[in-house]
């Protein structure tokens, strides 16, 4: 049999054991029909199946991939976390995304006993409040909006968006380990993790290494002439993976993620990293934001704030004290709602063109 039909003989969906995945398909069926397609599509007798990406950065689009290379990846997970059979796991992410896709196969590659919840945080809080996982991973608006409860894992992977200061400030003093990831739709969820709080495993005492990811067994990491991350991953990808993520290497297994090659501003020959800016914010601004470059006569490009609100009544910092010269918005847009993809990542390009066409 294909290692990709392959149950473990410890994996359990909601305690109760599957012998195959017929009986599988009948309960997931009846009990979880959201996922049912993914799995149907997972256990046919196709070596490839389709995944789709977030369009976070383009238009979202559908690739073919090696179902063994699915496996491989969750195989990474299990070793680097050393999650043994019998691993207690919740599934709280929709599988139409590659990391819930990655949560089934990892269960049924690693023997884990899978409990489902619906991605909606008040079922996810219902779950959580009646039981103890050893394994999770939630996307950051889940984690924020159930903090009281995130106690409830041994080890939890945040991932599909940014972790603001204000929610990785809030994970401290959790007796959780948690973990941020970096990875996308064609790295077959994470390649690399990296400590979000004081419980997380973190045995550098180094400041700049406490901020790095770590790369996963066997994945292999380089930078183009852009300082953008170069990754070569055997067995999950058949060629060199060139990203638009600018990154520092520290060393063959450490990189610091600094930001988007395409968000760059060039405003009056400064290069501006977006993401470095709005780290220097996070705090001081509740309200979802971003910063960005549109089209200046003068400038090039000149340096924006958008806030997503329905009125201006929002506090705002003094940049005077938190950025250089350079570093400050010219001019602040208010936007009652960003664009945002299906899995809820802002669309930044998308939103900054709303506001060019209103001007």
């Amino acid at each position: 049999m294909n290692s990709y039909r392959y149950i473990h003989k410890d994996f359990k969906l909601d305690n109760r054991s599957v012998t195959g995945y017929n009986e599988l398909i009948n309960k997931v069926a009846e009990q979880y029909p959201e996922h049912l397609s993914f799995l149907q599509k997972w256990f046919d007798k196709q070596t490839e199946i389709e995944v789709q990406t977030s369009g976070s950065t383009g238009m979202p689009k559908t690739i073919k991939v090696k179902k063994q290379y699915l496996v491989n990846s969750a195989l990474k997970t299990i070793d680097y976390f050393k999650l043994f059979p019998k691993t207690k796991a919740l599934l709280n992410l929709s599988s139409d995304f590659i990391a819930g896709k990655l949560m089934w196969i990892r269960a049924f590659t690693g023997g884990w006993h899978l409990s489902v919840s619906s991605p909606r945080n008040e079922a996810i809080a219902g779950i959580l409040s009646k039981q103890k996982f050893d394994f999770g991973a939630m996307v950051p608006v889940q984690a924020y909006h159930n903090l009281s409860l995130l106690n409830q894992f041994q080890i939890l992977i945040i991932g599909g968006g940014a972790v603001s200061t204000e929610l990785q400030n809030k994970l401290q003093n959790l007796s959780a380990r948690i973990f941020a990831t970096y990875g996308m739709t064609e790295t077959l969820t994470h390649i690399a993790v990296k400590p979000l709080n004081t419980k997380a495993d973190d045995t550098f005492n180094n400041k700049l290494y406490k901020q790095a990811y770590t790369v996963l067994k066997d994945i292999h990491i380089e930078t183009d002439m852009r300082g953008c991350l170069v990754v070569k991953a055997p067995g999950i990808t058949d060629k060199k993976l060139i990203t638009n993520d600018l990154v520092k290497i520290l060393d063959p297994k450490h990189f610091l993620w600094q930001g988007r090659y395409d968000n760059i501003v060039n405003s009056g020959g400064i290069k501006l990293i977006p993401e470095q800016i709005e780290q220097k914010l996070q705090t001081f601004i509740k309200n979802e934001f971003f910063v960005a470059g549109i089209p200046d006569a003068k400038l090039g490009e000149k340096l924006i704030l958008i806030i997503e609100s329905s009125t201006r009544n929002i506090d705002i910092p003094d940049f005077d004290k938190l950025l250089n010269n350079y570093e400050r918005p010219k001019e602040i847009y208010f936007v009652k709602e960003f664009i945002r993809t299906a899995s809820g990542k802002i669309k930044r390009k998308a939103t900054i063109n709303k506001i060019i066409n209103s001007l």
